[in-house]
């Protein structure tokens, strides 16, 4: 398990500070919550091959989901479950292929069909064994046509499963970066976070990563977890600078429903002043122990390396750009709909969806998504490039849309400026996030959702 994604939740309008400065992580938009069971089409489910008939296929990305973990960590809330029993992990590779194929025969051949990158994650995609990798790359190989060898490959992985057969097939394959969940080097701050597991065991996953020789490294770490303090922190930030990774992520611990640690003491989403107190003041430290250390601020999780290489596509744009997603964990993004399969956090939800997958033999249809078109699409462009330190060019916006980021989104963006959020020196045509917007993404990205998202979200129903 190796990201520490927040999906469930309500917004509040109005200023974004009222609900903390860690209202929801926002990696994508819609969120997966205001999805819902697809229909109006004359036969039902909308059809792969009318989705992506005029779609552009040139520059796709690829996802493979995989949905299993060797233990479940207290903050996940991820689409995952503990274990593969009964070779489940071969009917769910099985399935996977079946998925592939009718996948591939949607998007048709009447123009190229080209995949820009290509990422394996979860979940825990090394739960699989050496063999089943093999399998996984042939699918996305032979099944999808992705050429894993020349385009960047990224693949999640943890300190118990990151072993050396299986770290050589990946390299083999071509793999170019590899991201795992280290959360702490401190063992008693890996206990409170409810993920068991050594600082030994930790090191030696490391040692293996870089044996293989994938040319990036990605340390994912927390903070905010129950006991840590600053000097603990910055002590689990030079433990990982020790390997010199490509990349670092700094993650805020979210406690969500459902999860190990939303049934503790803590009451999952409760405002708690002092925590957010604590998670920003780490925040700070952390941002600025990295940058001190040659490494450049991407967004407010990530930070890479000076002079590292770039582990996404060059020619791919997660603004505009297609994703075919496989694995009933995963999305596929269309110009106009994003879909995906049914979503739970409970793990006899999550087991259930899994064997509904690894049982389907029609793979043709959408099942659960939602549109976006016109206003969201527009928020979507302005959510995924705002909220990335470099921020996002305003003639590309215009040339897009027809219109000017201000003028359709005055209220939000004046709210922002008015907090300090917005970079005032960016210059005209760059509209940039100050470090304190940055520190402040997760309340700003929020801010951003539709009413129609907000209330969709909040009539869902946690299972």
């Amino acid at each position: 398990m190796t990201s520490t994604t927040d999906i469930t939740g309500t917004v509040d309008a109005g200023d974004p500070a009222a609900g903390g400065p860690y209202r929801s992580y926002v990696y994508a938009y819609p969120h997966k919550t205001a999805y819902r069971p697809l229909g109006g089409h004359p036969a039902g489910r909308p059809p792969l091959r009318e989705l992506w008939a005029d779609e552009p296929k040139d520059a796709l990305s690829l996802y493979l989901h995989i949905p299993f973990c060797e233990v479940r960590c207290g903050f996940c809330n991820l689409f995952t479950r503990i274990g593969a029993p009964d070779e489940l992990s071969t009917r769910y590779l099985d399935a996977l292929d079946r998925q592939a194929g009718a996948v591939r025969d949607a998007l048709g051949d009447r123009e190229p069909v080209r995949f820009a990158s290509a990422a394996f994650g979860g979940g825990t995609p090394t739960f699989l064994t050496a063999g089943e990798l093999e399998r996984l790359c042939d699918i996305a190989e032979k099944r999808m046509g992705a050429d894993l060898l020349s385009v960047p490959l990224s693949v999640e992985t943890s300190p118990s499963t990151a072993t050396a057969d299986r770290l050589a097939v990946l390299a083999g394959r071509g793999a170019t970066r590899v991201s795992i969940g280290v959360q702490s080097f401190v063992d008693a701050e890996a206990r409170a976070a409810v993920r068991p597991q050594h600082r030994s065991e930790v090191e030696a996953a490391l040692g293996r990563i870089r044996d293989a020789r994938v040319p990036v490294l990605n340390i994912d770490l927390i903070y905010g977890i129950d006991g840590q303090t600053e000097r603990s922190w910055l002590f689990s930030l030079d433990a990982a600078l020790a390997w010199s990774p490509e990349e670092l992520y700094l993650y805020p611990l979210y406690v969500r429903p459902l999860t190990g640690l939303g049934r503790s003491a803590r009451v999952a989403g409760a405002a708690d002043p002092a925590w957010d107190e604590q998670r920003l003041r780490l925040y700070r430290a952390g941002r600025d122990h990295l940058l001190a250390h040659g490494y450049e601020q991407v967004s407010m999780r990530m930070f890479r390396r000076a002079g590292a290489p770039r582990a996404g596509a060059e020619d791919h744009a997660c603004q505009t750009d297609g994703m075919i997603g496989l694995g009933c964990g995963a999305r596929s993004y269309t110009s106009t709909l994003h879909y995906s399969f049914d979503y739970a956090v409970e793990m006899r939800e999550i087991r259930g969806i899994i064997d509904a997958f690894t049982a389907a033999e029609d793979f043709s249809r959408a099942e659960v998504g939602r549109y976006v078109t016109g206003d969201e699409a527009r928020r979507r462009h302005l959510l995924q490039s705002v909220l990335q330190a470099e921020g996002m060019r305003t003639d590309g916006y215009r040339e897009r849309f027809g219109s000017e980021p201000f003028a359709d989104f005055p209220r939000e963006l004046g709210l922002f400026a008015r907090r300090g959020w917005l970079d005032p020196s960016a210059g005209p045509g760059l509209l940039r996030l100050s470090p304190e917007g940055l520190a402040h993404s997760d309340a700003l990205g929020p801010e951003l959702f539709s009413p129609s998202v907000r209330a969709a979200m909040a009539a869902y129903e946690a299972k």
